[in-house]
């Protein structure tokens, strides 16, 4: 019995800790609460390997996007067929941005939703876009993309950015260098 009982307090001790651990995990990831949005970042887990992106038909569009003293966005690769389409998924996003490294390669660190205005307004209606509770913002035409109108956000799942989860810029972003297209 009191070996039972102390196994048992152990338990709960050992519980709670994890239970504080996470907790100060969660309120340090960012100002959005430290929202990670667990299904994505397990949906896009695999997109790490740059080659598997590219198999998955993602494409670098443009350069690296930065806007100095504000931060950067990174080299954005893009899946045409799902920015053309009407709809927005979570677990598929039409573009995956990779910060460059100092060795050459290239890190995942944000995922964007992007959708043409005309074809989210043909198929569902007035009411613009949202996601993960937030309202798309709108870029409107011209732009560097050569894009018609078109919604937006960011999802910065995979670096911290000191901004929000869903800002557009990252501070803690740099293109290292490389051409700025966009």
């Amino acid at each position: 019995m009191r070996n039972l009982r102390t196994r048992l307090i152990a338990s709960i001790a050992l519980m709670s800790i994890f239970v504080m651990l996470g907790g100060a995990v969660a309120s340090a990831g960012s100002s959005d609460g430290g929202r990670k949005l667990p299904n994505v970042l397990r949906a896009t887990a695999a997109f790490h390997n740059l080659d598997v992106a590219m198999a998955a038909g993602y494409g670098a569009v443009k350069g690296c996007a930065k806007n100095p003293g504000v931060g950067g966005m990174g080299q954005h690769y893009v899946k045409g067929d799902l920015v053309g389409d009407p709809a927005l998924d979570r677990l598929r996003p039409e573009a995956l941005v990779y910060e460059p490294r100092a060795n050459g390669g290239y890190r995942l660190v944000a995922v964007e939703y992007i959708v043409l205005k005309d074809a989210w307004h043909e198929a569902n209606g007035d009411a613009p876009p949202r996601l993960f509770g937030k309202r798309l913002s709108l870029v409107m035409a011209p732009n560097a993309y050569e894009l018609p109108d078109f919604y937006e956000i960011h999802a910065w799942i995979w670096k911290k950015n000191p901004n929000g989860l869903f800002a557009d810029w990252n501070p803690r972003v740099s293109c290292r260098g490389l051409p700025f297209d966009v």
